[in-house]
């Protein structure tokens, strides 16, 4: 039977075979795949402890005696080198009970080519892990379980039909038949999705496939009426805001704005700083799903005349929302106190920019707000919009 040692020391070999230019077939030379003891058993090296330096040599004369490696062994019987036998791979791969790095490959390449033509996102995604398996590097976001990458990609493509706002455990029961699969993935899938896809900030990305973890509202105040399942809410008339359901959104049969200028507000507690009279405050609950934007749509299809702002963070998340916002509802929604004047009049309140930060501003340098952006980066600067005090704007 075998032991951890003898595990060890051939999964290491393995390993280090499975990185290689002959595991490829580039290498024209014989190459070596060798390992030190002390390199995996640090307390071999401690001639104190006697029976590690027992156990590991005892392996070692296992594995030997089976072909699988050879050993450079100095006086003392002290063990300097381990080298792998290539010619027993097979036999090594069955001893382990380990699936041979080509068997897997072989099926991720399957399973890729499977969901390249669910989605562009996975055409994207599935194409880059194509190429990286061909350069023998691994795919992204492959742990050695090829049922967990499956469900990855069946995760990904089943959120592209989702139409209605939608609770995270009640889409796992539909894809998986099980209300907890999902969570055990959700951090891989937000992942491959921001980085593949075309979205604003990470933690927005299953908000904007209708995938929720808890009921969402839309929060509206000010000069507006709304006709909802024969019913007319004039919002003008309340003292303060009301929250409706993202379910009730698609209900909504009119929508007449009073008032001259519509505004979308990031934060909540902006948007409850927000009073001007005359004017209509919408706060979407921090992202814009379908059901939202079909609202937003709706809205300017029957209020044309407005002037429509949004209100947003100075940074780089703040203007890739606005960005992703007039590119998904077709609105034309101006940019409301993300400038450079609001920079310098709240210097006090703003952050330092990360790397990562800069990183993603530069990428907007060719846009609108270049001066702006350039004013950020050379003063490493972003600022939150609760900083601003809304009523110095009224």
């Amino acid at each position: 039977m075998m032991n951890q040692y003898e595990e060890c020391i051939l999964n290491r070999l393995l390993n280090k075979y499975e990185k290689s230019k002959s595991f490829t077939g580039a290498n024209i030379k014989n190459q070596q795949f060798t390992v030190r003891p002390g390199e995996l058993f640090p307390e071999y090296e401690n001639h104190a402890n006697l029976d590690e330096f027992a156990n590991v040599n005892e392996a070692v004369e296992v594995l030997k005696l089976k072909g699988f490696v050879k050993a450079k062994i100095v006086p003392g019987r002290v063990i300097k080198q381990i080298t792998l036998c290539v010619e027993q791979l097979d036999s090594i791969y069955s001893f382990l009970s380990r699936v041979p790095k080509t068997e897997i490959n072989e099926k991720l390449l399957c399973l890729l080519a499977e969901y390249s033509t669910k989605s562009e996102i996975l055409k994207r995604f599935c194409e880059e892990q194509e190429l990286r398996l061909e350069s023998n590097k691994q795919a992204k976001y492959f742990e050695g379980n090829l049922g967990d990458y499956a469900d990855l990609l069946e995760a990904v493509s089943a959120l592209e039909k989702i139409e209605t706002e939608t609770y995270e455990r009640d889409f796992s029961m539909s894809v998986f038949k099980d209300s907890k699969r999902f969570s055990r993935l959700k951090s891989k899938v937000e992942g491959l999705l921001y980085e593949y896809g075309d979205f604003p900030e990470k933690n927005q990305v299953l908000g904007q496939y209708n995938v929720v973890r808890t009921p969402t509202y839309v929060h509206i105040k000010g000069s507006i009426t709304l006709q909802l399942a024969g019913l007319l809410i004039d919002f003008s008339k309340l003292s303060n805001d009301l929250a409706i359901s993202s379910r009730m959104l698609a209900d909504i049969e009119e929508i007449k704005v009073l008032g001259e200028r519509v505004y979308t507000v990031e934060n909540l507690t902006s948007f409850h700083g927000m009073n001007e009279q005359g004017t209509v405050v919408i706060y979407l609950g921090g992202y814009h799903n379908r059901v939202r934007r079909e609202f937003i749509k709706k809205m300017f299809d029957q209020n044309h005349g407005k002037k429509y702002f949004h209100f947003g963070d100075i940074d780089a998340g703040g203007f890739y929302i606005l960005q992703h916002l007039r590119n998904e509802t077709g609105v034309p929604f101006n940019a409301y106190k993300m400038d450079i004047e609001t920079l310098e009049k709240y210097k006090d309140f703003t952050k330092r920019t990360t790397e990562n930060d800069e990183s993603r501003l530069r990428r907007l340098l060719c846009t609108e707000f270049k001066e702006t952006i350039e004013y950020m980066l050379m003063n490493h600067c972003k600022l939150e919009q609760e900083a601003v005090d809304i009523e110095l704007f009224n």
